[in-house]
């Protein structure tokens, strides 16, 4: 089975424009550049030897040192030939990704999520807006540079009914203090 998949995996090379490719514990990882990833995915959904026809997940990942910091992962599944593949690529803070909505429908959501949390836009996505965080709130929260701590606590009132933003009150940011017992490390 290995032998099929390295070679199944050789063969994706002279097929579409990859920038590397391996193999990693019977899962083909496929690195792509968002330029080409529209034509590489809409290739692997209808190519009879691919037929990957099932998105199961995009996630996306923050390196700030790279200058493309953005990794963008989706996964991909073919009940026609029993596989998985990985295919990642890389975009900066101010270039869009091709939206793969017209492909697989369900990517609706975990672009939202995805430019929820790191702010990696979409582009031609019918409904990009924020799913996992409040309306009016500032930021990504998943991106490495993004604060720990703040001087405002969001918290949900129960005589308003509501979520509420007020500013921290008796703390200064420097006099903070976190040291505290966690009830998974064991005391001797």
């Amino acid at each position: 089975m290995n032998q099929i998949i390295f070679n199944f995996a050789f063969s994706l090379q002279s097929l579409i424009p990859v920038e590397n490719i391996k193999v990693f514990k019977n899962e083909i990882i496929v690195v792509v550049s968002s330029q080409f990833l529209l034509e590489t995915v809409e290739f692997l959904k209808l190519h009879t030897q691919t037929q990957y026809k099932i998105l199961t997940s995009i996630s996306g990942v923050d390196y700030p040192e790279y200058n493309k910091r953005f990794e963008v992962v989706y996964d991909f599944l073919t009940l026609v030939y029993n596989g998985r593949i990985r295919v990642k690529t890389y975009v900066d803070e101010v270039t869009p990704l091709p939206s793969l909505i017209p492909l697989f429908p369900c990517a609706n959501w975990w672009e939202r999520e995805v430019w929820d949390l790191f702010g990696v836009f979409f582009s031609n996505h019918t409904d990009l807006r924020r799913i996992l965080t409040d309306y009016g709130f500032e930021g990504h929260p998943m991106r490495k540079n993004f604060p720990l701590s703040g001087y405002v606590e969001v918290r949900y009132d129960e005589n308003q009914k509501r979520v509420v933003c007020e500013p921290i009150k008796q703390f200064s940011q420097e006099f903070r203090s976190f040291n505290f017992s966690s009830p998974w490390v064991r005391s001797n």
